[in-house]
């Protein structure tokens, strides 16, 4: 887009690497480039980065897009290239790679004791339904079971 909001060119980008780099390279020097939050979006901005484009991550609930009745892709580029250019563009917080890898640790760390959790929770009402009462002890600590056979 043009310094006075005239669309240059819009090229649907496939979600690769290398379609990506080439795209980038008939951008010029130093694009600025929006990208929405989407799943997926780290590889795509560390790469533009990389390709020496000055990055914005979209904010996905900062963006007034209007009560507009057509949403596609074509529509959101040209929207938020205008946001940019006006200096109206809600922005995200692009985290260095370090930062996101240990916030994926962490995300990954919770849904696990989460599952643990409802394994537990499992294991619990189906000892109840069989009479079965449960001790503070079940976890983490050995509890011998009387046998019912001599």
């Amino acid at each position: 887009m043009s310094g006075d909001g005239e669309v240059l060119g819009c090229v649907k980008i496939p979600s690769q690497p290398m379609e990506l780099a080439e795209a980038m390279a008939d951008a010029g020097e130093n694009p600025e480039v929006v990208l929405e939050s989407t799943y997926g979006w780290y590889w795509a901005a560390d790469l533009l980065s990389e390709l020496g484009a000055n990055v914005h991550l979209a904010h996905a609930l900062g963006n007034n897009w209007g009560n507009r009745r057509v949403k596609n892709d074509e529509r959101d580029a040209r929207d938020l290239a205008a946001m940019l250019r006006l200096g109206r563009l809600a922005e995200g917080w692009i985290a260095p790679p370090e930062t996101r890898e240990l916030r994926e640790l962490v995300r990954y760390r919770a849904r696990l004791v989460h599952h643990r959790s409802s394994a537990k929770a499992q294991i619990h009402g189906v000892m109840a339904k069989n009479g079965v009462y449960r001790c503070a002890a079940t976890y983490g600590v050995r509890v011998e079971v009387p046998s019912s056979t001599p």
